[in-house]
């Protein structure tokens, strides 16, 4: 194919992804008032799972208690005429993304489809389960232990007693979207290696000599946003050295590949 040809198998690769994403927020969009009772805004509430579970953890063996509580100490409230009706439209949007993310990734592998071997592409089943798998575990992650985490630091956090916190619906809503649709991407830390250790670009030598400085970073990140104890950072920090290390075994066998070729 000429590149004008691949740039216009890229074109309708981008409108069906939209299209995707159209059909599936227009689907959340049905459902919004589920979405944002039972899943946007179940985290300020005390009785969240992951509050409860930090809660019972602190009374078992004596750890910070801040997550014991009845509601966050917040308020949320929407400062413009079309706050509300606009947040609808953007969250339905998201919402369609992440659950398009499947018949995304389905296009983008048939674009790539034909730069691979024969033998390849036999592994396209594989190649949608694992990473649809990792991208809503990702999801999940940053829901249920990232989110709560920070929306309790971020919501305790007091310059002074005279400052009352009064949240903004848009800058709720930022935390809750940027958070989980990063870590899903993030989860997808093992396929980009994958792919970047095929075309040279990743080695997992340089994986290996890095790891003590991503261990940190991982474990700096984790002391943000988690309560001042070991066993939440060690929560937070695990899944995220797995992934680091995984990413290291699939570049030492796409290179071990590689050379046997």
């Amino acid at each position: 194919m000429s590149f004008i040809d691949h740039l216009e198998e890229l074109r309708w690769l981008l409108v069906r992804s939209t299209l995707a994403i159209i059909v599936c927020g227009s689907i959340a969009f049905a459902f919004s008032s589920f979405i944002f009772d039972e899943i946007i805004f179940a985290p300020i509430n005390g009785d969240f799972v992951t509050y409860r579970f930090f809660c019972d953890l602190a009374n078992t063996y004596g750890l910070d208690k801040s997550f014991c509580m009845e509601k966050l100490p917040f308020e949320i409230q929407s400062r413009t005429m079309d706050g509300q009706f606009s947040t609808d439209i953007w969250t339905s949007i998201a919402a369609g993304f992440i659950l398009g993310f499947p018949i995304i990734l389905w296009e983008f592998w048939k674009f790539i489809r034909p730069a691979l071997y024969d033998t390849e592409r036999k592994y396209a089943v594989a190649f949608l389960f694992s990473t649809s798998v990792l991208f809503f575990s990702g999801i999940l992650f940053g829901y249920y232990i990232i989110t709560p985490l920070s929306l309790n630091f971020l919501g305790n956090y007091q310059i002074s007693s005279v400052v009352k916190n009064d949240i903004d619906l848009q800058s709720y809503l930022s935390i809750i979207k940027t958070t989980a649709i990063s870590c899903g991407l993030i989860f997808e830390l093992p396929i980009i290696m994958y792919f970047l250790s095929k075309v040279g670009l990743v080695s997992a030598a340089t994986m290996k000599s890095t790891r003590r400085y991503a261990y940190v970073i991982m474990l700096l990140v984790a002391a943000v946003v988690t309560p001042p104890d070991v066993v939440s950072q060690i929560i937070v920090t695990i899944p995220l050295m797995l992934l680091y290390e995984l990413s290291i075994i699939i570049a030492t066998r796409m290179e071990k590949r590689a050379n046997k070729q």
